[in-house]
């Protein structure tokens, strides 16, 4: 019998002081059985660096061809691809054919990663956005991961500031360079 997916619910009080989005979230995200919890923390992260209107997560294994998150404008036209971990340069490609922007937050080594891009074809490789999660800060917060978490989320200067029942987490979100 296959394993079901596990719904946590985050309930995130956003102060993005960098886009000026101050907002009270309330996100039911499906973890999938195949998914580490670092991997469900990095999407959760990603979505609220990202939160604007139209914003929406995928529907995960099922939707093997859509983006992780992505925003849409009023027509369903998809205006931002977001993606989350290591995606290969060939999903990187499909995105930017797809989509005006493409963003995306892994929460592993910076630099294997980027090993793995360079060199690959991908359309308008300079246009990415490749941005790394503190990998302290994504552990942290796996560290309070449960079915039901709350916690508020100050963002300045693309430094993140996390504070979690007693314990206040910091770290870095740093641009990338993709050498593709």
């Amino acid at each position: 019998m296959a394993l079901g997916a596990t719904i946590h619910n985050f309930d995130i009080e956003l102060a993005d002081a960098d886009r000026q989005v101050y907002e009270s979230l309330s996100l039911r995200v499906a973890r999938h059985p195949s998914e580490s919890e670092a991997y469900l923390v990095a999407r959760v992260l990603a979505y609220a660096l990202e939160f604007t209107e139209g914003i929406t997560f995928s529907r995960g294994v099922s939707e093997p061809d859509e983006p992780t998150i992505s925003v849409r404008d009023l027509t369903g036209g998809i205006t931002a691809w977001i993606e989350v971990g290591t995606p290969d340069a060939a999903r990187l490609h499909k995105a930017a054919k797809a989509a005006g922007r493409v963003a995306v937050y892994t929460h592993k080594d910076p630099v294997r990663y980027l090993k793995l891009l360079a060199g690959e074809r991908i359309h308008q490789a300079a246009a990415l956005e490749l941005y790394a999660l503190n990998r302290s800060l994504v552990d942290g917060l796996v560290a309070h991961l449960d079915r039901r978490v709350s916690f508020s989320l100050s963002i300045t200067d693309r430094e993140l500031y996390l504070s979690i029942g007693t314990e206040n987490l910091t770290g870095a979100v740093s641009r990338l360079r993709c050498g593709a």
